[in-house]
């Protein structure tokens, strides 16, 4: 393939992911990938430090939302802008089918199992500093952090399963739910 062709990084990434999922992660090497994607070893590097990167390179999930919350309305309470900002979150999401089919090799693999968290840390970590633009002490926004990422999993988890479903309606349903669990309706008193 031309040196020149485009996407190299995308073809490298959809690569790698067809190849877990037809002989495994550890089975795979990155020569493989490389030869896969019409593309050298050299370039993969190029790209990526190692073969559990080509799933998780990048940063947009993190700068979308770091961005998202610190546009959002200054009247939000943290928790709310944080979840406001979650809900746009698949606008940089790649396709449903190809998150789903990389949910799949992640979890048959503990060595990347490991990676995503590691990389949800990361994102975690990002968020702090824009919630303290808001206000928010580090350690409260590290809690706030951790409820939206539950909500999150949920609403992402209903997302993958459900291809008729509407991102930003799962988030706000889980967090609805969050609500509903956390601060129960009082029972009535007869």
């Amino acid at each position: 393939m031309p040196r020149w062709e485009s996407d190299a990084q995308g073809r490298l990434e959809r690569a790698a992911l067809e190849l877990f999922e037809t002989q495994g992660y550890e089975r795979t090497s990155v020569a493989q990938i490389a030869r896969t994607a019409g593309l050298t070893e050299r370039s993969f590097y190029r790209y990526f430090p190692d073969k559990r990167e080509v799933l998780f390179a990048g940063h947009e999930i993190e700068a979308h939302l770091v961005g998202q919350v610190e546009a959002a309305d200054p009247g939000l309470r943290p928790l709310e802008a944080l979840l406001t900002a979650l809900r746009t979150a698949d606008e940089v999401f790649r396709s449903r089918e190809f998150l789903l089919r990389r949910v799949r090799v992640i979890a048959a693999s503990p060595a990347l199992a490991e990676r995503d968290l590691i990389k949800l840390a990361h994102i975690a970590e990002a968020l702090v500093p824009a919630l303290g633009r808001r206000g928010v002490q580090p350690d409260k926004a590290r809690f706030i952090i951790d409820v939206a990422m539950a909500v999150s999993r949920r609403a992402t988890s209903r997302w993958l399963a459900d291809p008729d479903a509407a991102f930003s309606e799962l988030v706000a349903q889980a967090a609805a739910e969050l609500c509903e669990v956390a601060a129960p309706p009082a029972p009535t008193v007869r």
